[in-house]
């Protein structure tokens, strides 16, 4: 249902080519009290965040660094990225530009993105400091490969 997406010009809205939009965000930043609720939120910290008003999954996932467990990891990514096709999904770590634009970015692959161009796409559609390390570039290359 169009009115349960997350609109453009929503802050930290990404659109990817098949037209799923999901929210990135800091959760250090304060959340604009206008702005639409997630239905499903994936959290990317070193411990778990407290539980919110809506479904969400976290991935331990300390910061600078990569998922703990890379196959739950990708198991949450690709639940994200299934669901943003009807729903308000919302990425999230602590600053929103490492951990979160990685995430953005294997969503991205998953997407259809080639995986050498999905870092690229992320920092031009989303935040142009995404995926901050040069261990969470290289994550995204291999998540292409499977």
């Amino acid at each position: 249902m169009v009115s349960e997406l997350w609109n453009e010009s929503d802050a930290g809205v990404l659109r990817l080519p098949s037209g799923r939009a999901v929210r990135g965000r800091g959760l250090r930043h304060p959340m604009d009290p206008t702005a639409p609720l997630p239905s499903y939120g994936v959290y990317l910290l070193g411990k778990r965040p407290p539980e919110g008003p809506w479904e969400s999954d976290w991935i331990r996932w300390p910061d600078f660094r990569l998922p703990a467990d890379r196959t739950a990891a990708r198991a949450a990514l690709v639940v994200a990225w299934e669901r943003a096709a009807g729903e308000r999904v919302e990425i999230a770590c602590g600053g929103g530009r490492g951990r979160t634009g990685t995430a953005l970015a294997c969503l991205a692959v998953l997407d259809g993105v080639p995986a050498g161009e999905a870092v690229a796409y992320v920092r031009r559609h989303y935040d142009r400091h995404a995926v901050e390390t040069p261990w969470q570039r290289r994550y995204v290359r291999r998540f292409g490969e499977g």
